[in-house]
């Protein structure tokens, strides 16, 4: 018989065990995440296509990769210390084959998956902990933006390049898509840390005002914001890495995830030690750079 940690209990109060295999486990996931019929079956592919490095195997690709069935992987691999590290390794592997927001999309899918593995005891940690797209991928922006992030404009910037040069920096999902919604929006941080998934009207690109007052923002943070909330349909849209502490009220957690609001601290540390690079003094930046202003009616550059 498992454990108490190693059960959920279902609507109608009955006690079901933890499946033993990673696919069944997808399949419990799917069956209670909030998601259309195109994104289950999306969120299907890409969670299945992480089976083959857990057990240090190369995914297929192309049209062999939807097709494909799966290996049969014990849900428990997850728990492995070296889980971490083969799903690095697959990151890697995808990344020579995938389009970077595709695989940020697919890295989006397993921590939603695994974040909500954890919330019903089937697994006891967080292999998604630490995993980083490889190097090209990571800032989610175009070889032109990647460019401001030379040495020749770390030297320069200043005033709204600054800003420019913030967004095209190589950096976490999470971080990228903060950056963008207070760019975008010039809200305060305040208000921007404290949006709930429930207060956005994402076709809409804004905030309802009833929620949190006005603020709205551009296709940056448009094309972002739907990658880092996958899998998660309430609770604080930006959250910290791991769970939060168990005195942290309903309101501050993700009831999916168990992770805490992230709180303004945190996110000025967080980018001022990302900007230390780009500041010619090697301090770093404060957020408020982020209001910086392009000028109107700027000469392209040649």
């Amino acid at each position: 018989m498992a454990s108490m940690s190693k059960r959920q209990t279902d609507d109608v109060g009955t006690l079901r065990l933890a499946p033993v295999e990673y696919s069944a486990a997808v399949d419990r996931y799917l069956a209670a995440a909030d998601l259309g019929r195109t994104s289950r079956r999306v969120y299907r592919i890409s969670l299945h296509g992480w089976a083959w490095p857990l057990v240090d195997r190369q995914a297929p690709t192309g049209r062999e990769r939807r097709g494909a069935h799966p290996p049969v992987v014990p849900l428990a691999l997850l728990d492995d210390p070296k889980a971490p590290e083969r799903l690095q390794r697959g990151l890697a592997d995808r990344a020579a084959a995938t389009q970077p927001r595709t695989l940020a999309r697919e890295l989006a899918c397993l921590r939603a998956a695994t974040a909500w593995w954890l919330a019903q005891g089937w697994i006891t940690t967080d292999p998604t902990t630490g995993l980083a797209l490889p190097t090209p991928c990571r800032g989610l922006a175009p070889t032109a933006s990647e460019a401001s992030t030379t040495a020749a404009t770390r030297a320069t910037a200043a005033g709204p390049d600054r800003a420019r040069a913030v967004l095209a920096l190589r950096a976490p999902l999470r971080e990228l898509t903060l950056w963008h919604l207070l760019h975008e929006s010039r809200g305060p941080i305040e208000q921007v840390l404290a949006l709930d998934i429930e207060h956005l009207d994402l076709p809409g690109r804004r905030a309802k005002e009833r929620a949190v007052g006005s603020l709205s923002w551009g296709p940056g943070t448009a094309r972002l914001l739907p990658m880092l909330l996958a899998g998660r349909t309430a609770g604080p849209v930006f959250v910290t890495d791991r769970r939060a502490p168990a005195i942290t009220s309903a309101a501050d957690r993700c009831p999916v995830t168990g992770r805490g609001r992230l709180s303004y601290r945190r996110a000025a540390e967080l980018f001022t030690a990302a900007t230390r690079p780009l500041d010619p003094a090697g301090r770093g930046w404060t957020l408020l750079v982020l209001r910086d202003r392009a000028p109107r009616n700027r000469p392209e550059p040649r």
